[in-house]
């Protein structure tokens, strides 16, 4: 299953006019706000070795890893690879007991395998001790719905949240729409008038999206009252074929059948974001990071006409996806608590404070931090508080039913493969959607059943 990566965030660009030179809020206990135990250098000559998949984010954190070393004496050695590369990786280092990592990225998509494994070590052991971890780290200022996925059955936790991801709606062509007199949808039946309106005018298609179905798809699903497995994590059979699953895969195919540009089944994430930016697609649903571009992005053709807000909910219920990257330790490291100190800094409030304010890096997952004055300042775009629609998404999840546990167990991948070919299949005409989704059903039933899954 491909990820979802992020494209360089826009918002770093932009030089931050507004703020003062950049600084952190500094803590108690030292001038760069390193946590207590990282402070005397009591990790003189440790060499710290950790591992994550490429992404902006880390590109900035390097900038500020020779203070963390000045300050404890360690050296930390942080090793990248690309996504698919490194969660190939990272699944055969931690399921082998392996211990040359220290550090590791706690992917999203395989977070609930290796949790249940129990192949990483439990993080409420270093937050829960004063000697390592002081009162104003604060475990609980991650935003919930990005922790939910590295929580164990109990709730104890085995990562934290350093990147999320929220599902926004963006909208390049309100000038079109106001002309067609059509309004911002906020529901499903609204959102397709508004493709029907602006399709085929000025150039423009109604909507766009890229071949990640298994990630576009389950807000419709879900919208109508279904969902990819009866009832994640603990009932795990498939729900492909069932009304509501047909009927979101009815609408989805419909809005890239009749209302993207022709071709669109092959188009990547970044084919469908330059079609929004260029403004020859009017909608694209996708993670923040992908349509705020039209806000930001030197290249945006649509900057005075775009909009970002909340995608339309269905009838039955508002499920935009949201997900996120941990940081954990694997269970077999050799320098856990050196590990720790270095987590616990990486993603103190001190630090992330400080990289909003220098680079703008909008995706972090502290409340304390998304509620600040300074990013919201800094995230308000032509009068849009991107931050706070961002914080909602990211936190929906946590406010009653867990509608994303679909994508938390490890059994997705399975499914989210069988969703995509069901998609293509629909979209190309081979076959309706009842009839497509209920061979997608069938398997994901063997496939899950083969893979040892009983069902």
């Amino acid at each position: 299953m491909q990820s979802l990566p992020t494209p360089a965030v826009d918002l770093r660009r932009r030089r931050l006019v507004q703020s003062a030179a950049a600084g952190a809020v500094l803590a108690a206990g030292g001038t760069l706000g390193f946590p207590a135990i990282a402070q005397g250098k009591p990790f003189a000559g440790v060499k710290l070795r950790g591992a994550a998949y490429q992404h902006g984010f880390f590109n900035i954190l390097r900038k500020y890893i020779p203070e963390f070393e000045n300050e404890t004496g360690m050296t930390v050695d942080l090793q990248l690879s690309a996504f698919p590369v490194y969660n190939q990786q990272a699944d055969l280092e931690l399921s082998s007991g392996g211990s040359s990592w220290d550090f590791c990225n706690v992917t999203f998509i395989l977070a609930a395998r290796w949790v249940a494994a129990g192949l990483l070590a439990n993080l409420d052991d270093f937050t829960g001790n004063p000697k390592l971890t002081p009162a104003s780290w604060k475990p609980d200022d991650f935003v919930k719905g990005a922790q939910l996925p590295y929580l164990d059955k109990a709730g104890k936790t085995y990562g934290f949240a350093w990147e999320g991801g929220a599902m926004l709606m963006g909208i390049s062509r309100t000038d079109l729409m106001k002309k067609r007199g059509v309004d911002v949808p906020h529901t499903f039946d609204e959102l397709m008038k508004v493709c029907d309106a602006v399709n085929g005018q000025d150039g423009v298609s109604g909507f766009v999206s890229s071949n990640l179905h298994h990630w576009f798809l389950p807000p419709y699903v879900q919208g109508y009252g279904g969902d990819f497995f009866v009832d994640p994590p603990g009932n795990l059979m498939p729900a492909l074929d069932t009304p509501a699953s047909v009927q979101g895969t009815a609408f989805y195919t419909q809005l890239l059948s009749k209302y993207s540009p022709q071709g669109v089944l092959g188009y990547t994430e970044d084919q469908a974001r330059a079609a929004l930016l260029a403004g020859r697609s009017n909608i694209f649903i996708h993670s923040s990071s992908w349509v705020t571009g039209m806000l930001t992005a030197p290249e945006s053709k649509v900057k005075d006409t775009a909009l970002v807000t909340r995608m339309p909910a269905g009838p039955k219920g508002d499920c935009p996806g949201s997900n996120s990257q941990g940081m954990g330790i694997p269970k077999n490291a050799k320098n856990k608590e050196a590990a720790w100190a270095f987590i616990q800094w990486m993603l103190s409030p001190e630090l992330t404070a400080r990289i909003v304010k220098d680079t703008g890096h909008p995706s972090v997952c502290r409340r304390s931090i998304i509620e600040s004055a300074d990013y919201k300042r800094i995230n308000t775009i032509n009068g849009q508080d991107i931050g706070k629609l961002y914080l909602e998404v990211l936190d929906l999840p946590s406010k009653g039913r867990n509608y994303m546990a679909y994508r938390e167990v490890k059994e997705f991948p399975v499914v989210g493969d069988v969703v995509n070919k069901a998609v293509e299949r629909v979209v190309s005409g081979q076959m309706q959607p009842a009839e497509s989704m209920k061979s997608a059903q069938d398997s994901a039933v063997n496939g899950l059943r083969r893979s040892g899954l009983k069902i």
